[in-house]
């Protein structure tokens, strides 16, 4: 039953949602953690690495999903949900290729879904910072804690690298170091 479960749920979040792997972030948040089958702070875990392993977001935190609440099953069952709308979009697209690409109404419906999907995308980043930085609600203490000024000033750092044009695998590998030479210092401490 989970199986179907998991196959449905990641069917229909490939199916509503338009925009890349950041656009399904809130539907992907609102189905697992009101289903239960991960926390928030396990959701935040898991897009980090979605992030930093190689393939499309939203394939690799369907997979991790899926495998986190029934195996390898889960997975592929999660990872078929989640690809399958895409790829029946597509070859409907494909067929009617000419019609679509001159019609005013689809290129209408395709400038109306741009700013939706920076909607969605700006939803899913501040739940985000809302989950990792204010777990408990927002208090002024945050703004003292280590872990926030460590957290900007790699930020920071990050935006510097990317304005001078680094390339992105170089800033995802500096950010990999120091989140884990951060994370291995304050473990160290407790």
């Amino acid at each position: 039953m989970i199986l179907l479960e998991l196959f449905w749920t990641f069917f229909k979040i490939g199916l509503f949602t338009f925009g890349g792997g950041y656009a399904m972030l809130p539907m992907i948040q609102s189905e697992v953690v009101s289903h239960g089958w991960i926390s928030e702070k396990a959701l935040v875990d898991f897009i980090a690495v979605a992030e930093s392993t190689p393939g499309p977001f939203a394939v690799n935190l369907s997979t991790y999903v899926g495998i986190e609440k029934a195996g390898l099953l889960g997975a592929v069952c999660a990872l078929l949900g989640v690809i399958l709308p895409s790829f029946i979009i597509i070859l409907i697209v494909a067929v009617f290729y000419k019609k679509f690409r001159e019609s005013k109404a689809v290129m209408g419906v395709m400038s109306g879904l741009k700013p939706c999907t920076v909607g969605l995308i700006a939803a899913a980043v501040l739940t985000m910072v809302g989950t990792v930085f204010w777990p408990d609600g927002f208090t002024t203490g945050i703004f003292t804690g280590p872990a926030f000024w460590i957290s900007f000033v790699i930020f920071a750092g990050m935006v510097v690298c990317a304005f001078k044009k680094v390339k992105t695998p170089v800033i995802i590998g500096i950010s990999a170091v120091l989140g884990i030479a951060v994370g291995y210092i304050f473990n160290l401490q407790l």
